[in-house]
């Protein structure tokens, strides 16, 4: 990424992943920001203004869902890329239109850590492709 570095906020609340996945993003440039529950995920979008989310779908204190719908609120409509993900799945990502349960994106944890950043940059090019 020779542009601007871009944050990306990791909400997990296993110690592996938030590892896993925020050095496979620390590697292609970005700046890493994590949260151990949707709550804190929440305050840090506020504090840090993410370019995208990704968040666990099953945390305690504030699951998925209600974190995603929430940055998503809170953002308006200069909402971040926001993509959920899962162990409860094992298919292909897929996208929504508009965002279901909050995140534009489902991706299962088994997805390998570089095809997520790769999956998340292609949305982030689009992104900033398309006029507001």
């Amino acid at each position: 990424m020779n542009e601007t570095r871009k944050k990306i906020l990791i909400i997990d609340d296993e110690p592996f992943f938030l590892k896993l996945l925020g050095d496979a993003f620390s590697e292609r440039g970005f700046t890493v920001l994590t949260a151990n529950d949707g709550r804190e995920g929440v305050r840090t979008f506020l504090e840090q203004s993410p370019d995208a989310v990704l968040s666990d779908l099953v945390m305690p204190r504030m699951g998925g869902v209600s974190t995603c719908m929430e940055i998503s609120r809170l953002a308006g409509d200069s909402s971040p890329v926001i993509a959920m993900l899962t162990s409860m799945f094992k298919e292909e990502p897929h996208e929504h239109e508009p965002p279901e349960m909050g995140a534009r994106v489902h991706i299962p944890k088994s997805m390998a850590p570089q095809d997520i950043v790769i999956l998340v940059e292609q949305l982030l090019k689009r992104d900033a492709r398309q006029p507001d």
